[in-house]
Order: structure tokens, then C-alpha cells, then sequence
């Protein structure tokens, strides 16, 4: 019995070392990491509206999540939005960037995150695909074609951006 209690003690006092060590870490990575995907989410944003010198966010609230950004030129004209938008596609959700013109018109759209099937799914990230957004009403993508084999995927992007963008939309219009 003695015995159970010593080896219950000394795993405990491994989890507890072990525990601490892993918040130090933490603590002292973390400020990279965020600026890590604070860079990668620029130039995520610059991809989606290369002729954007700022972006600026526009949130609800100090502590919410970011509804969509205003892209501006070098002069600070509004050029165009940014906004995320996600789908549930075949097999996880997939995440998109699409930059949008105030005129309604797609820059581009680019796939952030997602985890579909690798061969077909992943396709929708090829810019075979993501191309044909461009200059496309955001409204209605009638003219963008699914990937055969993965129509779910390619659907789920084309309804979360046109949903996206009709709230974008709502939420502007609400602003002026």
C-alpha cells in the first residue's frame, strides 16, 4: 500500500513538472506566435487586395471578433473589403479570405484553412478554382464552375462567400 502511494506521488510530481514547464513555454513563445499570425494574416490580406496599402479592421466591439476589413489605397481612398468567410465542406470547414470591391465585383478569393480530402478536396485550393472568382458579382457566382469529384467542397466555399458577402453588404450599407 505504501508502495502505491509513493508511485501515485512521484507521477503526480512528474504532471506537476511537466505542467509547469509547458506553461513557461508557453509564456515565453507566445508573443512570437501572435506575431507570426499577425504577419501571416497581412499578407493573407494583401494577397486577396494587392492594391491595398492598409487594412483596417472593423469590429463590433473592442473585445469581438473581427467582422471584415476596409482596404485603402496609399491616398486612404476605400478601395475595397476583406472578409472571412467559412463552409462546411466534404470532410471540415473550410475557410476563406475574399477581398471585394466596393462595386460588389471579387479581387480574389483565397482558402486559408481547411482539411477536405487530399487528391480531390484539396483542388479547391488550386487557383484553377480560386481564379475563377475574380471579377465575378459576389452576389451570384453563377459563373464559377465546381470541381467535379469535389462539388460539395467547391459549393461550400462559393455559398460562404456569397452568404458573407451579402452580410458585408448589410453591414455597410448600416454604416454610412
Amino acid at each position: 500500500m505504501k508502495e502505491m502511494i509513493r508511485y501515485g506521488f512521484i507521477l503526480a510530481l512528474i504532471c506537476v513538472v511537466a505542467a509547469g514547464l509547458l506553461a513557461g513555454v508557453n509564456a515565453l513563445t507566445r508573443s512570437k506566435i501572435i506575431a507570426g499570425a499577425l504577419a501571416e494574416e497581412q499578407a493573407a490580406l494583401k494577397e486577396v487586395m494587392p492594391t491595398a496599402a492598409k487594412f483596417t479592421a472593423v469590429k463590433p466591439d473592442a473585445h469581438k471578433e473581427i467582422l471584415y476589413y476596409k482596404a485603402f489605397d496609399s491616398q486612404d481612398k476605400l478601395i475595397g473589403f476583406v472578409f472571412k468567410a467559412s463552409g462546411k465542406g466534404y470532410s471540415s470547414v473550410i475557410e476563406t479570405l475574399a477581398g471585394v470591391f466596393p462595386d460588389g465585383l471579387i479581387s480574389t478569393v483565397k482558402v486559408i484553412s481547411q482539411n477536405e480530402t487530399p487528391g480531390l478536396g484539396m483542388r479547391v485550393t488550386e487557383n484553377k478554382f480560386t481564379g475563377q472568382f475574380s471579377n465575378q458579382n459576389s452576389l451570384n457566382l453563377s459563373g464559377v464552375q465546381a470541381i467535379s469529384g469535389a462539388t460539395i467542397s467547391s459549393r461550400a466555399i462559393m455559398k460562404s462567400v456569397m452568404k458573407k458577402a451579402q452580410e458585408t453588404r448589410e453591414l455597410i450599407k448600416n454604416e454610412k
